[in-house]
């Protein structure tokens, strides 16, 4: 179990707090799949993906950005068993979509940078720190299915 201080929570809370989920998770999924194509195969059925400015103003790339962070928020509101509240999403990642585990990673990344462009210099080494440890558990909980 991941033990969390006052200012993490506080810190992570402030983050969620601040995030407007329909811009920040498009950019983010948006970033990942432009800057990580091989990633783009999880998404065939999303139609044209064939350069930045379709993957840009691709409504359902939009639309699923936006569901990644709402699935975030369920994290963040279960702070204490992480693990437990993404048991179903790993398995469901794992053996019925076979997303490679790695991915998670790459899109945690490219979540911290839209987030840290975002809170500008809000989003201090303190608050970096604790926002890597939460994505860090997060890309954990996400990948148990495949260990």
């Amino acid at each position: 179990m991941v033990q969390w201080t006052d200012a993490e929570r506080t810190a992570i809370a402030d983050i969620f707090a601040k995030l407007d989920y329909e811009t920040v998770g498009p950019n983010c999924l948006s970033r990942c799949l432009i800057v990580y194509p091989w990633t783009q195969r999880y998404f065939g059925a999303f139609g044209n993906l064939y350069n930045a400015a379709a993957i840009m103003t691709n409504p359902m790339v939009a639309a699923h950005g936006t569901v990644v962070l709402h699935g975030l928020d369920r994290a963040m509101k279960n702070m204490d068993d992480i693990k437990a509240t993404y048991a179903d999403l790993s398995v469901l990642h794992s053996e019925k979509l076979h997303v490679d585990p790695d991915n998670f990673r790459l899109l945690a990344d490219c979540l911290t940078i839209v987030i840290a462009g975002q809170m500008g210099n809000a989003f201090t080494p303190d608050v970096q720190a604790a926002w890597q440890k939460f994505l860090a558990v997060v890309v954990s909980a996400l990948c148990r299915q495949y260990q």
